[in-house]
């Protein structure tokens, strides 16, 4: 029974790439995208050449964040409280939807800006049958959200939707058609948004980076959304993975620097640094929380299996990822069928992620199977994440537990003329 549910899993992962690599949509979606993205990096990293230098010091300091990230998390919470936040620390996933399922209540209209963590706790189902109202305001996300769809790149959820088809879906969610002009799309999800984030309660945004000696959050983004999702509610809910944390704002800053250039940007738009609820002491230096900003500000910090990932030496050099998405343009594979080659976390490094914080073993397998151990993502990633040795060692663990796909244990016999036990 349990094999059989695996092949049907492996059937239904091939399925969806073999639909993904023979969709036209996508083909001219990724052609666009890969293009520019490649171009926009390499002039970034010309303009500023001593980012590489610069990332291999935020490798060193990652690496020894996350020898240190229980004390770090304890430190961050310290912090954010002694700020008049609130910071809480969630074993499992179960834990952190508990936690954020008190913080709202029905009716609430919730924005909310990027946030890949919170896709790990498929957030926004358990906030609608609260009776919540959930809006995605990064335009990407938002439509994605509009279709009915998931993310299928880390930093560009729509990645693989072309202008054409986005002017067809606003023109159905909105009620009026719209051409197939980009600027135009954009300023059609503003009009449509703005009157949801001055109508919302709640705001929960992700974070880039959270400094533990102040506890401060870092969003980084270019729309201007994070900065309305965090800033107008009157809450705001932080999502955090633990190893997004650093020591030092300094450190908080040199990660937000090299996460730019190498997610494609010279320079963001926007960065945000949040270390608790908004306050004034103008009439007589008495302190009064919840000024123009949220009153409430709450980080969740997320383990969910992450600090069991740090003890294996191999895997744990995952969790040094800035998801800047680098990885994924540059993959033999992904730029042929886009997210689908993938369960939430995409690509070689994908697989790692699925096993520890998402999905089990059963979905990391055909993942695992799919990477070409090319090395190219390594080579263009700016902490140096060598995916393909990581997919080797999940492929060896793989197969102690028979969790091999069908088609490879053929394949692999008629080649070794050996019969795999």
């Amino acid at each position: 029974m349990v094999e059989k549910a695996f092949e049907e899993i492996v059937e239904n992962y091939l399925q969806a790439l073999w639909d993904a690599a023979t969709d036209e949509h996508i083909r001219l979606a990724l052609s666009r995208a890969v293009e520019s993205y490649r171009q926009n990096r390499d002039e970034a990293l010309k303009l500023y050449p001593r980012t590489v230098e610069k990332a291999k010091k935020l490798k060193e300091i990652k690496d020894y964040s996350l020898l240190h990230v229980n004390e770090l998390a304890k430190e961050v919470k310290d912090r954010v409280e002694d700020s008049r936040g609130h910071c809480f620390i969630a074993r499992t996933a179960e834990e952190a939807m508990e936690y954020i399922g008190e913080q709202v209540k029905k009716g609430d209209i919730i924005v909310k800006s990027k946030s890949i963590t919170s896709e790990e706790l498929h957030l926004n189902p358990h906030l609608e049958e609260l009776g919540c109202e959930v809006y995605e305001t990064d335009l990407g996300e938002f439509i994605v959200q509009k279709m009915g769809s998931r993310p299928m790149h880390i930093l560009s959820p729509s990645i693989h939707v072309p202008r054409e088809k986005v002017a067809e879906l606003f023109t159905k969610v909105m009620g009026k058609p719209f051409p197939p002009d980009i600027p135009i799309l954009a300023g059609a999800a503003k009009e449509f948004l703005r009157e949801k984030f001055i109508a919302a309660r709640v705001g929960i945004s992700g974070a880039n980076v959270i400094a533990a000696e102040t506890g401060t959050t870092f969003v980084i983004e270019n729309e201007g959304n994070a900065r309305l999702a965090t800033g107008l509610p009157e809450k705001h809910i932080a999502i955090s993975g633990l190893e997004k944390i650093v020591p030092t704002i300094e450190d908080g800053l040199l990660s937000v620097e090299v996460t730019s250039r190498y997610a494609n940007y010279k320079v963001p738009a926007y960065v945000s640094l949040i270390s608790g609820p908004s306050k004034t002491g103008d009439i007589e230096k008495t302190t009064v929380y919840g000024a123009h900003g949220p009153k409430e500000f709450h980080l969740v910090l997320m383990d969910n299996h992450r600090t069991e990932m740090i003890k294996d030496p191999v895997f744990r050099q995952a969790l040094r990822c800035l998801r800047c998405g680098g990885c994924l343009y540059e993959c033999t594979i992904y730029p042929l069928v886009t997210g689908y080659y993938g369960y939430l976390y995409m690509g070689g490094i994908g697989a790692i992620f699925t096993k520890y914080l998402i999905g089990g073993m059963e979905n990391a397998s055909p993942i695992a199977y799919t990477c070409t151990l090319c090395g190219r993502c390594k080579k263009y990633c700016p902490m140096e994440i060598d995916a393909a040795e990581m997919a080797l060692k999940l492929r060896s663990e793989l197969a102690e537990k028979k969790l091999i796909p069908e088609r490879v244990r053929k394949s692999t016999e008629e080649i070794t003329g050996k019969e795999l036990k």
